[in-house]
């Protein structure tokens, strides 16, 4: 075909050859032919090379890469580089896109070094959506070599000042990250971006609606999420950086509604982050009130992430935890209280103030609370809290009986104030 294309004297002659070379092509695409589709496919990337059009090949391009065999999946690729004019830069992007996504799932630690030079220039690509994957594979590389982390530093930075939420959100796990593999890059972060990170996590709090992002009337809640774990970081151990995040924080604990799990979630977050960073007594108080707030909430879950979070609150703030004591004495007797948020004051009052109580069967809710009031009797609150407990433990379940049990007989031979005392409540226990 090339000889007779190159012996044609006139543009009229060779336009004759092509048109015939091309009806013989149809015909054999239309019959299905497998052998000799890889050199039909050949024929038409010359062609178009010619400047012929070749539009009617784009499939047989799909078919070879398909294929087993190694010189129909590479004529293939050719194929569709060649024939896809109009959208090459597309799938050049594609292409780029897939080897990204290879590289941050199988790349081993040679691999890393060998091409993180070239996933590090790619995160100052033009197009959004390889910035995000070579953020994401960045990670890889930082995890997997650690040295290398160094590098992508100052790349990374700049992914902070991104608009799209999608290269944002990658951005900020990928500086999460060097935060954890290298100080050097902690201490860059906490020194030129947590003021930035800051302003993107208040413009966000005070963003109005946009629908690209909304989830339950919250604008992004993941990136919400990444940037309060990424202030955590940064905060945690440096009392400037705590400083400049602690508006923000109070704004979320306070802006933020509990009414969807997305709110819940960042509240969550921002409770983890206050718990964190340096010391501020009011912020810390807030925390601790907003997961009083998830006891009384009806999903199981809220309910026991919040009692985890307690357990930690009391090693730095144990006065702000016991104010909840009455709130988390009724997660171990096994109540829940329904769609009404109960002050903890009312909680106190006795059971006949009027909100809905119902029973709760899950055990591991209720071994979490006796382990979070384990933690929160001291020498003057153990009469009070023994004999709650050894009512629980009269209407409490075969299961729960020796767990509860166990945790009387140690709290009371611990903190018993007379021996006197010590027998009676042992004697109530037994019988």
């Amino acid at each position: 075909m090339i000889r007779a294309i190159r012996s044609c004297k006139t543009a009229a002659e060779e336009r004759a050859v092509v048109r015939k070379e091309c009806a013989a092509i149809r015909a054999a695409i239309s019959e299905n032919d497998q052998d000799y589709r890889h050199r039909n496919l050949a024929k038409l990337m010359f062609i178009h090379m010619l400047g012929y059009p070749t539009h009617f090949g784009q499939m047989e391009c799909l078919k070879l890469i398909a294929s087993s065999g190694f010189p129909e999946k590479r004529i293939g690729y050719l194929g569709l580089m060649l024939l896809l004019d109009e959208r090459q830069e597309v799938l050049m992007l594609y292409i780029i896109g897939l080897a990204l996504c290879a590289l941050g799932n199988i790349c081993s630690a040679e691999m890393a070094r060998d091409l993180a030079p070239e996933v590090e220039r790619l995160l100052q690509f033009r197009d959004p959506n390889i910035r995000k994957k070579a953020a994401l594979c960045s990670i890889r590389i930082i995890k997997k070599v650690p040295d290398l982390a160094e590098n992508f530093i100052n790349p990374a930075a700049s992914l902070l000042r991104e608009k799209h939420h999608g290269v944002l959100i990658t951005g900020v796990q990928l500086c999460t990250d060097l935060c954890k593999v290298s100080s050097e890059a902690l201490e860059y972060f906490r020194e030129k971006c947590t003021e930035g990170l800051v302003k993107t996590l208040k413009d966000m709090a005070n963003s109005p609606y946009a629908p690209e992002y909304d989830i339950a009337g919250i604008t992004d809640p993941f990136l919400h999420i990444r940037l309060l774990k990424l202030l955590r970081i940064l905060g945690q151990g440096d009392a400037d950086a705590s400083d400049c995040m602690n508006d923000i924080l109070a704004q979320v604990a306070t802006k933020i509604e509990s009414n969807k799990n997305a709110g819940n979630a960042i509240l969550y977050e921002c409770v983890g982050t206050i718990m964190s960073i340096e010391d501020n007594g009011g912020l810390r108080v807030l925390a601790i009130n907003i997961l009083g707030r998830f006891l009384s909430n009806r999903d199981n879950n809220i309910r026991y992430v919040a009692l985890n979070m307690l357990m930690k609150a009391i090693t730095v703030d144990a006065q702000a935890v016991q104010r909840h004591r009455a709130t988390i004495l009724e997660c171990v007797k096994g109540f829940s209280f329904g769609d009404i948020v109960i002050p903890s004051i009312c909680l106190g009052l006795g059971s006949g103030v009027g909100w809905n109580r119902n029973w709760d069967s899950d055990a591991s809710i209720r071994k979490k609370a006796l382990d979070l009031v384990y933690l929160l009797v001291n020498e003057s609150n153990v009469k009070p809290l023994t004999k709650e407990l050894i009512e629980s433990l009269e209407a409490s379940d075969q299961e729960f009986k020796g767990v509860l049990t166990a945790k009387i007989c140690s709290l009371v031979e611990k903190f018993s104030p007379e021996k006197i005392w010590y027998i009676d409540q042992m004697l109530k226990v037994l019988s």
